[in-house]
């Protein structure tokens, strides 16, 4: 009892083990178990145990290596999938769990019903048949929503009548003749082979789960998953290795009527038959649909909780129970009920069971590959082994179903693409973050044993944009000349002292974020407090990224005054000196190209800007905005005799460097001016690439002079200095 609430948590053998060992020992063990041994014989019948056991003890490791690493809260399994694979997948796999426990307590009294009615051999009345089982939903989910600590209790005398009916087929066996057993398998009744079997069976070692979703009423989970699961799991698979061994051989049936599907071989067999068997088999499927009407609420709270479901299905009585959550559960059943052919959606509920242990296990694994400091389990499982037991149950699944496993796998996908664009608020970390973490240190580390070269040279930008709020338009430059094959930095530059600026740091990253996010862009952002201009951005420019990825090219806007482009102008020798590109863009409206855009790339063949001009150009054709550019490469000479040359020159250059692009060299008119014949040409123009050079010492002004006189008649216009090994290594 808590003193807040009142209330009741339960220890590992009332809230764990109980529950588990129960929905283990199901119908399975009593309507199938025969059939299988009579078809595939006592070696296979072993092998199909140790094999489904093997791959459950699998899952059951893997939940508690989870269970021991957190604070496991309500919801169970959902829980565990949730805080390790993110809020997104954890409500994909939660709410088919949630539907797939309601109708198994549909399932569960709608056979119950069928079971008590039809005992005696007589024809069953439908309408009396549903009457019973939707009294047997009411009562358990009323007791089930009024008192957990009772639905545990009721269990406990059906543990001990499922316990005295495995006696009973002990002594049953012990009081008959005794018989070689059957080896080899047969397919009398099972034409499918082996793994059809395997298929019908494995079903009966799934019921570890029930426990756990009890995890938010007990008293300690850490303790109890672990222990209680794994208690369970070793007694499904001992009784699952006796009991094949009792039905082989037994002289008290043939062989062959064993293989019989409609014959209920347990009666025939057991200590006083029916009076120990049937109680058996009612209080195994009364057991079943307890644990259902118990765990499935416990999950539809979780995610009420988490805001992937109505709010208020969250709300818990003063004792502690998920009543709201409860009753939405039975009446989910009672509809069930009322729909009929139950049997055509049987499948695909054990199918959508399956794919929670696919999940336990790939959070397991997952969890264990990324090395995250945070993954200190007690119990520790090789990550590859909690992988082989995901892929086995794939496997598995498909056996089964393949319809139904792709169905069950595309519903799932649905639901997790539906929550990515709800854009989740997550109140925890997860496993993705160290996946991608570990991922990204692996290639770092492959990315720094390779020498760079221009071959593998991508756009990594460091743009030192202000505030993306404003200038939107220089962040989505930068954005089409990366355009998933570079990354792009935005920098944001506060002048002043960081050790009074700390929180205006991350007041600015997350405007930044939240700007970039609402254009649709895609960028680090990094806001950097510096002392003065130059030497902030040299300082930031060498201080960012990591070796392999390290910012290759600076960009930024065009300077609104002009002691800012002179300083500009005066850090390209450092750029160049320190291997870094530097493009300075000036943009004119409108931003993004209309119908056919076109490109001038002016070529002078100096200072090896061209080179990276026409690469830059080329990027910009794999955006959707302007994949149908012209890309015209232009030059000036002085006269005719040096056109000819320069043609030959430009169309090998675009036949070497394999982008589609057109030359064209213009002469010079008599007394024409560079600038002024650069400013007719490119007047139609939408995007202008233009190459930039050191200045001479002290020579700034006059170079920032000429600079300012080209771009007044331009359209939008990129100015350009290459660095860095890539210079002049296009081809």
């Amino acid at each position: 009892m808590t003193a807040s609430t009142g209330r009741r948590r339960f220890g590992t053998f009332l809230g764990v083990y109980v529950p588990s060992v129960l929905t283990i020992l199901g119908l399975v063990m009593y309507l199938r178990f025969g059939w299988v041994v009579g078809n595939v014989g006592l070696a296979y019948t072993f092998a199909i145990v140790l094999l489904a056991s093997s791959i459950t003890c699998i899952t059951a490791l893997s939940a508690s290596a989870i269970a021991t690493n957190m604070r496991i809260g309500a919801g169970g399994e959902y829980f565990m999938v949730a805080h390790s694979l993110g809020l997104e997948m954890g409500g994909a796999i939660g709410i088919p769990l949630f539907l797939c426990r309601t109708l198994s307590i549909t399932f569960y009294c709608y056979g119950l019903a069928e079971s008590v009615l039809g005992f005696d051999g007589q024809p069953i009345d439908p309408l009396q048949e549903k009457l019973l089982a939707a009294g047997l939903i009411i009562v358990i989910t009323a007791v089930s929503g009024a008192s957990a600590g009772l639905a545990l209790k009721l269990q406990l005398p059906i543990l001990a009548i499922v316990g005295l009916s495995i006696v009973a087929l002990v002594i049953g066996v012990g009081q008959g003749d005794l018989h070689a057993p059957e080896w080899t398998a047969t397919y009398r009744t099972a034409p499918g082979g082996f793994w059809y079997v395997f298929a019908v069976f494995f079903p009966a070692v799934t019921g570890f789960a029930a426990g756990i979703g009890m995890s938010g009423d007990l008293q300690d989970p850490r303790r109890s998953i672990p222990r209680g699961t794994l208690a369970a799991v070793a007694t499904g698979t001992a009784v699952y290795l006796l009991v094949p061994v009792l039905l082989a051989t037994t002289g008290r049936i043939e062989v062959q009527d064993l293989a019989d599907p409609a014959r209920f071989v347990w009666v025939d067999i057991a200590f006083l038959g029916a009076w120990l068997i049937l109680p058996g088999v009612w209080g195994a499927i009364l057991s079943s649909a307890f644990g259902s009407a118990l765990g499935g609420p416990r999950v539809l709270q979780a995610l009420a909780r988490d805001g992937l479901a109505p709010r208020f299905l969250s709300r818990l009585t003063r004792s502690g129970q998920p009543t709201v959550a409860t009753l939405v559960s039975g009446a989910i059943a009672l509809v069930a009920l009322s729909l009929g052919e139950l049997n055509a959606v049987a499948r695909f509920v054990s199918i959508l069971f399956l794919t929670l242990y696919v999940a336990i296990n790939l959070s397991c694994a997952i969890e264990g590959f990324t090395g995250d400091p945070s993954w200190r389990p007690t119990i520790r499982l090789p990550p590859l082994v909690s992988l082989l037991g995901a892929a086995a149950t794939v496997a598995i699944m498909f056996l089964i179903s393949p319809v139904a496993c792709v169905a069950a796998i595309c519903l799932e996908l649905l639901l997790y693409i539906g929550f990515r664009r709800r854009a989740l608020r997550r109140r925890w970390g997860d496993a993705r973050a160290g996946f991608w973490a570990a991922l990204a240190r692996f290639s770092l580390i492959k990315l720094s044993r390779h020498r760079s070269d221009p071959r593998n040279w991508r756009p990594l930008i460091l743009l030192f944009s202000g505030d993306p709020q404003r200038r939107a338009g220089l962040v989505r430059m930068a954005n089409w000349f990366t355009q998933n094959r570079g990354l792009v930095t935005a920098c944001q530059m506060i002048l002043g002292d960081l050790a009074t600026e700390r929180g205006e740091i991350e007041r600015r990253e997350r405007e930044m974020d939240e700007a970039l996010r609402h254009e649709g862009l895609v960028a680090f952002t990094r806001v950097a407090v510096v002392p003065d201009f130059e030497q902030g951005v040299m300082g930031v420019t060498q201080g960012s990224g990591l070796s392999g990825l390290r910012a290759n090219s600076i960009m930024s806007g065009w300077p609104e005054k002009r002691e800012r482009l002179l300083a500009m102008l005066r850090m390209l020798r450092a750029a160049s000196n320190a291997g870094r590109s530097t493009l300075i863009t000036r943009l004119q409206d409108p931003v993004v190209p209309l119908q056919t855009p076109r490109i001038d790339v002016w070529w002078r063949g100096r200072h090896n800007n061209g080179d990276l001009m026409l690469l830059l150009a080329y990027l910009l054709l794999m955006n959707e905005e302007w994949k149908s550019a012209r890309i015209a490469v232009r030059t000036i000479v002085d006269d005719e005799s040096q056109r000819r040359g320069m043609e030959q020159s430009l169309a090998t250059l675009i036949d070497e460097t394999r982008i589609p692009a057109e030359p064209e060299v213009i002469v010079r008119a008599a007394g024409g001016g560079l600038v002024e014949t650069m400013h007719e040409r490119s007047a139609g123009s939408d995007l202008v690439f233009l190459g930039l050079r050191d200045p001479e010492p002290d020579g700034e002004q006059e170079y920032a002079d000429s600079l300012l006189a080209m771009m007044d008649g331009l359209p939008t216009a990129v100015l350009v200095r290459s660095g860095g090994e890539f210079a002049g290594r296009l081809i």
